[in-house]
Protein backbone atom coordinates (compact mmCIF):
# COMPACT_ATOMS: atom_id res chain seq x y z
CA UNK A 1 0.00 0.00 0.00
CA UNK A 2 1.29 3.29 -0.79
CA UNK A 3 0.66 6.20 1.63
CA UNK A 4 0.96 9.85 1.16
CA UNK A 5 1.74 12.40 3.48
CA UNK A 6 1.58 16.04 3.90
CA UNK A 7 4.13 18.29 4.89
CA UNK A 8 2.29 21.15 7.21
CA UNK A 9 5.86 23.09 7.65
CA UNK A 10 9.45 22.92 6.57
CA UNK A 11 12.02 23.52 9.70
CA UNK A 12 15.28 25.03 8.97
CA UNK A 13 18.02 22.36 10.53
CA UNK A 14 21.49 24.99 10.38
CA UNK A 15 23.34 22.80 8.27
CA UNK A 16 23.30 19.91 11.04
CA UNK A 17 24.68 17.24 8.97
CA UNK A 18 27.02 19.79 7.61
CA UNK A 19 28.29 21.00 11.14
CA UNK A 20 28.83 17.06 12.37
CA UNK A 21 31.11 16.94 9.71
CA UNK A 22 33.72 18.76 11.16
CA UNK A 23 35.22 16.61 13.28
CA UNK A 24 36.30 13.56 11.82
CA UNK A 25 36.13 10.83 13.19
CA UNK A 26 39.85 7.80 13.58
CA UNK A 27 38.42 6.13 9.69
CA UNK A 28 38.22 9.47 7.76
CA UNK A 29 41.81 11.01 9.26
CA UNK A 30 43.18 8.04 7.83
CA UNK A 31 41.77 7.99 4.35
CA UNK A 32 42.42 12.15 4.77
CA UNK A 33 46.17 11.27 5.30
CA UNK A 34 46.38 8.78 2.68
CA UNK A 35 44.96 10.88 0.28
CA UNK A 36 47.71 13.60 1.25
CA UNK A 37 50.37 10.32 1.32
CA UNK A 38 49.85 10.35 -2.15
CA UNK A 39 49.51 13.68 -3.06
CA UNK A 40 52.91 14.22 -1.62
CA UNK A 41 54.38 11.11 -3.86
CA UNK A 42 52.89 13.03 -6.63
CA UNK A 43 54.83 15.99 -5.99
CA UNK A 44 57.81 14.79 -5.75
CA UNK A 45 57.84 12.83 -9.15
CA UNK A 46 56.12 16.00 -10.97
CA UNK A 47 59.26 18.33 -9.54
CA UNK A 48 62.13 17.17 -11.86
CA UNK A 49 59.95 17.44 -14.83
CA UNK A 50 59.15 21.23 -14.00
CA UNK A 51 62.58 22.39 -16.98
CA UNK A 52 61.71 24.74 -19.96
CA UNK A 53 60.07 23.45 -22.89
CA UNK A 54 57.27 21.46 -20.81
CA UNK A 55 53.87 22.57 -20.84
CA UNK A 56 51.05 23.45 -18.32
CA UNK A 57 48.57 20.85 -19.55
CA UNK A 58 51.37 18.33 -19.76
CA UNK A 59 52.01 18.28 -16.51
CA UNK A 60 48.29 18.86 -15.77
CA UNK A 61 47.54 15.88 -17.52
CA UNK A 62 50.27 13.76 -15.76
CA UNK A 63 49.26 14.42 -12.43
CA UNK A 64 45.66 13.60 -13.33
CA UNK A 65 47.25 10.17 -14.79
CA UNK A 66 48.91 9.30 -11.16
CA UNK A 67 45.80 10.23 -9.32
CA UNK A 68 43.95 8.23 -11.55
CA UNK A 69 46.51 4.98 -11.17
CA UNK A 70 46.35 5.43 -7.49
CA UNK A 71 43.19 6.82 -6.10
CA UNK A 72 39.85 7.41 -6.92
CA UNK A 73 40.78 10.26 -9.04
CA UNK A 74 41.68 14.25 -8.14
CA UNK A 75 39.61 15.31 -6.15
CA UNK A 76 39.35 19.20 -7.87
CA UNK A 77 40.55 20.43 -11.23
CA UNK A 78 44.31 19.87 -10.84
CA UNK A 79 45.45 23.43 -11.44
CA UNK A 80 49.14 24.16 -12.98
CA UNK A 81 49.61 27.52 -13.98
CA UNK A 82 53.07 29.80 -14.79
CA UNK A 83 54.73 33.09 -15.36
CA UNK A 84 51.76 35.51 -15.20
CA UNK A 85 48.99 32.79 -15.03
CA UNK A 86 50.48 32.04 -11.56
CA UNK A 87 48.85 35.69 -10.82
CA UNK A 88 45.54 34.18 -11.13
CA UNK A 89 44.32 32.08 -8.23
CA UNK A 90 41.85 29.91 -10.03
CA UNK A 91 44.07 29.50 -13.24
CA UNK A 92 43.46 26.53 -15.47
CA UNK A 93 46.16 24.98 -17.23
CA UNK A 94 47.48 26.08 -20.63
CA UNK A 95 49.82 25.33 -23.66
CA UNK A 96 51.69 27.86 -22.05
CA UNK A 97 55.13 26.28 -21.88
CA UNK A 98 57.68 26.56 -19.24
CA UNK A 99 60.33 29.15 -20.01
CA UNK A 100 64.20 29.71 -17.97
CA UNK A 101 63.13 32.00 -14.67
CA UNK A 102 59.81 30.67 -14.60
CA UNK A 103 57.22 31.05 -11.90
CA UNK A 104 55.41 27.65 -11.28
CA UNK A 105 52.03 26.88 -8.70
CA UNK A 106 50.79 23.91 -8.58
CA UNK A 107 47.63 22.91 -6.88
CA UNK A 108 46.55 19.11 -6.36
CA UNK A 109 44.60 16.79 -4.63
CA UNK A 110 43.12 13.32 -4.96
CA UNK A 111 40.61 11.32 -3.40
CA UNK A 112 40.65 8.10 -1.28
CA UNK A 113 37.70 6.36 0.24
CA UNK A 114 35.40 9.44 -1.07
CA UNK A 115 38.09 11.82 1.01
CA UNK A 116 40.48 14.78 -0.37
CA UNK A 117 43.85 15.76 -0.02
CA UNK A 118 44.68 19.52 -1.11
CA UNK A 119 47.79 20.92 -1.08
CA UNK A 120 49.71 23.88 -3.49
CA UNK A 121 53.21 24.57 -4.05
CA UNK A 122 55.08 27.08 -5.64
CA UNK A 123 58.83 26.09 -7.47
CA UNK A 124 60.77 27.90 -9.32
CA UNK A 125 62.76 27.20 -12.67
CA UNK A 126 66.22 28.75 -12.24
CA UNK A 127 66.96 31.46 -9.57
CA UNK A 128 63.99 33.84 -8.65
CA UNK A 129 64.01 37.74 -9.11
CA UNK A 130 64.21 39.87 -5.52
CA UNK A 131 60.62 40.63 -5.76
CA UNK A 132 59.70 36.75 -6.16
CA UNK A 133 61.58 36.41 -3.21
CA UNK A 134 60.52 38.31 -1.11
CA UNK A 135 56.80 37.73 -2.11
CA UNK A 136 57.71 33.82 -1.65
CA UNK A 137 59.67 34.51 1.67
CA UNK A 138 56.26 36.54 3.49
CA UNK A 139 53.81 33.89 2.41
CA UNK A 140 55.74 31.31 3.70
CA UNK A 141 56.00 33.05 6.82
CA UNK A 142 52.65 33.29 6.96
CA UNK A 143 52.95 29.98 5.88
CA UNK A 144 54.10 28.32 9.14
CA UNK A 145 53.29 30.66 11.76
CA UNK A 146 49.41 30.00 10.81
CA UNK A 147 49.77 26.61 11.13
CA UNK A 148 52.14 26.83 14.31
CA UNK A 149 49.29 28.67 15.93
CA UNK A 150 46.41 26.14 15.40
CA UNK A 151 45.01 23.75 18.09
CA UNK A 152 41.77 23.05 20.16
CA UNK A 153 40.81 26.92 20.61
CA UNK A 154 42.26 28.38 17.83
CA UNK A 155 39.66 31.18 16.68
CA UNK A 156 40.20 31.26 12.80
CA UNK A 157 39.04 34.87 12.79
CA UNK A 158 42.35 35.94 14.61
CA UNK A 159 44.18 33.38 12.72
CA UNK A 160 43.07 35.09 9.44
CA UNK A 161 43.37 38.87 10.37
CA UNK A 162 46.91 37.97 11.71
CA UNK A 163 47.68 36.95 7.94
CA UNK A 164 45.74 39.99 6.60
CA UNK A 165 47.62 42.37 8.54
CA UNK A 166 51.01 41.26 7.90
CA UNK A 167 50.39 41.12 4.19
CA UNK A 168 49.21 45.24 4.45
CA UNK A 169 52.14 46.08 5.77
CA UNK A 170 54.13 44.84 2.64
CA UNK A 171 51.19 46.19 0.56
CA UNK A 172 49.45 43.30 -0.46
CA UNK A 173 46.22 41.65 0.60
CA UNK A 174 45.10 38.22 1.07
CA UNK A 175 42.28 38.03 -1.30
CA UNK A 176 40.36 34.74 0.02
CA UNK A 177 40.12 32.69 2.59
CA UNK A 178 43.36 31.29 4.37
CA UNK A 179 41.90 27.97 4.60
CA UNK A 180 38.94 26.00 4.33
CA UNK A 181 37.89 22.60 5.95
CA UNK A 182 38.57 19.22 3.93
CA UNK A 183 36.41 16.11 3.71
CA UNK A 184 33.98 14.43 1.81
CA UNK A 185 33.85 17.63 0.21
CA UNK A 186 37.47 19.86 -1.20
CA UNK A 187 35.69 23.10 0.46
CA UNK A 188 33.33 22.49 3.62
CA UNK A 189 33.33 23.98 6.95
CA UNK A 190 34.66 25.14 8.98
CA UNK A 191 35.86 28.12 6.47
CA UNK A 192 38.81 29.86 7.63
CA UNK A 193 38.62 33.58 7.25
CA UNK A 194 38.39 37.14 9.16
CA UNK A 195 34.25 37.22 8.79
CA UNK A 196 33.74 33.67 10.72
CA UNK A 197 34.43 34.27 14.25
CA UNK A 198 34.84 30.11 15.07
CA UNK A 199 37.02 28.11 17.02
CA UNK A 200 38.70 24.82 15.77
CA UNK A 201 37.90 21.59 17.75
CA UNK A 202 40.08 18.82 17.70
CA UNK A 203 39.95 16.57 14.62
CA UNK A 204 38.65 19.41 12.69
CA UNK A 205 40.86 19.17 9.76
CA UNK A 206 41.80 22.20 7.48
CA UNK A 207 43.41 24.15 4.67
CA UNK A 208 45.87 27.25 5.69
CA UNK A 209 46.46 28.68 1.96
CA UNK A 210 48.51 32.05 2.44
CA UNK A 211 48.35 33.30 -1.21
CA UNK A 212 49.52 36.68 -3.05
CA UNK A 213 48.93 37.47 -6.23
CA UNK A 214 50.25 40.48 -8.54
CA UNK A 215 48.42 40.79 -11.70
CA UNK A 216 49.95 40.57 -14.65
CA UNK A 217 53.00 39.19 -13.16
CA UNK A 218 53.28 36.58 -10.80
CA UNK A 219 51.78 35.35 -7.72
CA UNK A 220 52.99 32.62 -5.03
CA UNK A 221 50.43 29.66 -2.63
CA UNK A 222 51.44 27.48 -0.37
CA UNK A 223 49.03 25.44 0.81
CA UNK A 224 49.05 22.14 3.42
CA UNK A 225 46.60 19.98 4.64
CA UNK A 226 46.00 20.13 8.45
CA UNK A 227 44.41 18.28 11.25
CA UNK A 228 43.54 19.82 14.39
CA UNK A 229 44.90 18.36 17.55
CA UNK A 230 44.23 19.42 21.40
CA UNK A 231 47.53 21.35 21.83
CA UNK A 232 48.79 21.47 18.02
CA UNK A 233 48.91 21.05 14.58
CA UNK A 234 49.51 17.94 12.15
CA UNK A 235 50.85 18.79 8.80
CA UNK A 236 48.78 15.78 6.90
CA UNK A 237 50.71 16.65 3.56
Amino acid sequence: MIRKYKINNLVETENIIEKQRMIKDEDEIESIKAACDITNRCFELIEPKLVPGVSEKEIAMQIDEYFYRNSEGPAFETIVASGENSSKPHAVPSNRIFEEQDIITIDIGCKINGYCSDMTRTFFIGEPTEEQKKVYDLVKVNHDRAIDEIREGANVKILSKSVENDFNLYGFSLIHSLGHGVGLDIHEKPFVNSKNDFQLRENMVVTVEPGIYIPGKFGVRIEDTILVEKYSARKLS
